[in-house]
């Protein structure tokens, strides 16, 4: 461009003073002067704010009310091959939102595995009024490579939301390509350590085996000896009340306590405690809780002819009375004296029972009846308790094989 071309643009060139004023004509012919303003003009501000402010007041209701966030992470976006990874996916949102975490098969992506269940944690912020949910996935890879791992899709209440996407890196294991032909040997075998656990319901299953492989030999024994599988002892017929307290007279008599100094006491306990059992067996009301003044006046009520016996017998009980609670000591020929009061008190008031007979052909019958329903029963036992041994036998086999491999 030649300097008298430049001299005369210059010269020409509008200011800026006129381009303003060019701007406003331009907008008085946008807007006519009839009733109209610029649109910066107090009256067309008023008119735009309250616009402006309920857009903004919809727009901050509208995130507030949705107010999720999803996001993924890794533990460590680089392991070797084998190695386990945690993919943790964290979502945010209202405490009445439902949340549903994606569900993975066995592949996450190609060459990423899952690796047992995933994990739910969970926390409530703010007063309950926000959950934080952690879904903790672990992965791993066993092959070499950069693997992207694509968003992941979570619903809330219905509403599907995306994380963000992430990268993790296997390696694989450094090999030493300077010494191809060093060769390590093999690493000896670990033993591993032992844990009762393991071995503590196989112990309790062997012990109920000899359990029941005992029971089965007893009834067996008894099924080929024919007799029953608990022993029944017969008890004997009792005796008459005055044979009964003759013969425990007798017996204290044998120990001769009447005619050891000192054990006066013990004599008369057991004396008086025969005479108190003979009298409740013999005349039907309990002498064993009554004094002796009781017991002498029940029996001159209901028997008076024998007044002379009874008589004898209260001076029996006075003397007992005496040792027992006031220490008094008896001369020795008045113990024996009480001993031959107390047989003839017995002896005097007495009464023969005869002997009812034995149904013998019935008892017989009976006999058979049980018998071989025991066998029968001795019979179910061996089998139930030999077929419950060899079923624990083989699952102990079985589990010992298990934990031997």
């Amino acid at each position: 461009m030649s300097e008298k071309a430049f001299r005369y643009r210059k010269e020409n060139r509008p200011t800026v003073f006129e381009k303003m004023q060019g701007k406003s004509r331009k907008a008085a012919h946008l807007f006519p002067k009839s009733g109209a303003s610029f649109p910066h003009s107090p009256q067309r501000r008023s008119r735009i704010l309250p616009l402006l402010l309920l857009a903004a007041f919809l727009f901050s209701a509208k995130a507030v009310a949705q107010g999720v966030t999803v996001e993924a992470r890794l533990d460590s976006f680089q392991i070797y091959i084998g190695q386990q990874t945690k993919l943790r996916i964290q979502v945010s949102s209202p405490a009445d939102r439902k949340i549903s975490f994606p569900l993975f098969p066995d592949t996450l992506v190609r060459g990423v595995e899952m690796v047992g269940n995933v994990e739910y944690d969970t926390l409530h912020l703010d007063e309950g009024k926000v959950q934080q949910i952690t879904g903790t996935y672990t992965i791993t890879s066993f092959d070499s490579a950069l693997y992207s791992l694509p968003p992941f899709p979570v619903l809330v209440s219905g509403t599907k939301y995306q994380t963000n996407p992430l990268v993790l890196k296997v390696y694989t294991v450094p090999v030493d390509t300077s010494k191809p032909d060093q060769f390590f040997p093999l690493r000896p075998l670990m033993q591993a350590p032992f844990a009762w656990d393991d071995w503590a319901h196989l112990v309790g299953l062997s012990l109920l085996m000899l359990v029941l492989l005992a029971a089965a030999s007893y009834c067996f024994l008894r099924y080929k000896d024919n007799a029953p599988i608990i022993r029944k002892i017969k008890r004997k017929p009792s005796l008459p009340p005055h044979q009964e307290a003759l013969q425990e007279i007798e017996e204290v008599k044998q120990e001769k306590l009447h005619e050891t100094g000192g054990e006066e006491k013990e004599y008369y306990t057991k004396l008086t405690d025969i005479l108190r059992t003979y009298i409740h067996r013999r005349f039907g009301f309990n002498a064993l809780e009554m004094t002796s003044s009781e017991i002498i006046s029940r029996l001159m009520q209901e028997e008076g002819e024998n007044g002379a016996a009874f008589e004898e017998l209260k001076s029996l009980f006075q003397t007992a009375d005496l040792v027992k609670f006031a220490k008094w000591m008896p001369e020795l020929n008045e113990n024996d004296y009480n001993l031959i009061c107390a047989v003839e008190f017995i002896n005097k008031t007495k009464q023969e029972i005869p002997p009812a007979p034995e149904p013998e052909p019935v008892e017989v019958q009976i006999e058979r009846k049980r018998s071989l329903r025991a066998r029968i029963f001795l019979l179910s036992i061996v089998s139930l308790s030999s077929l419950g041994a060899i079923s624990i036998l083989l699952y102990v086999l079985h589990e010992l094989q298990l934990l031997m491999l």
